[in-house]
């Protein structure tokens, strides 16, 4: 009968043992999960601030084009027209 009690013992406390785990492991998994959501936003930031970047290199780019010599018209000629393209596509986009 003691052996009896003793397995049930050793197997209550395994139990226990692989209880804690698993709550360590959802409590370290749900910190992840927190820390993952964090890093998406700062991502999501990041990227944002990229766009803003682009389109100030942009302008700067087309800023120093038109105070180039006077063989860069065409070239800014054309980035306007890019522009304008760019502009129609998005209030068409709005007019839907």
């Amino acid at each position: 009968m003691a052996d009896i009690d003793d397995s049930i013992s050793l197997i209550e406390d395994k139990i226990n043992r692989v209880l804690r785990v698993a709550g360590n492991i959802l409590s370290d998994n749900e910190d992840l999960r927190c820390q993952v959501e964090e890093l998406k936003g700062q991502l999501d930031g990041k990227n944002d601030e990229i766009k803003v970047l682009e389109s100030k290199y942009q302008n700067l780019k087309l800023t120093r084009t038109m105070t180039s010599s006077p063989d860069d018209i065409k070239n800014v000629k054309h980035q306007v027209d890019n522009m304008v393209r760019e502009i129609d596509k998005c209030i068409a986009l709005l007019n839907r």
